[in-house]
């Protein structure tokens, strides 16, 4: 099973990759931007076959590694 993780910085926490990005884009001419948000993924493959079971072990993995969640949200999507 493949779980992918999509994690991205809290409404309100600066993003300055996402602002220089941003000052790219305009710079280049593609003036349809109106805000870039900088995140990651993480794809992960899950020996467990029990969707409900392996979306709580990539929560966990969540909580304690992959996101600070201090600053970061994130979503899961188990396939």
């Amino acid at each position: 099973m493949k779980a992918v993780v999509n994690v991205y910085l809290k409404n309100g926490v600066l993003d300055p990759q996402g602002k220089a990005t941003h000052h790219a884009l305009e710079s280049m001419n593609f003036d349809g931007v109106t805000d870039v948000r900088i995140g990651k993924q993480i794809i992960l493959q899950l020996k467990s076959e029990d969707k409900e079971q392996g979306l709580k072990e990539v929560e966990e993995m969540c909580e304690v590694l992959l996101a600070n969640t201090v600053i970061e949200d994130y979503d899961i999507e188990i396939d």
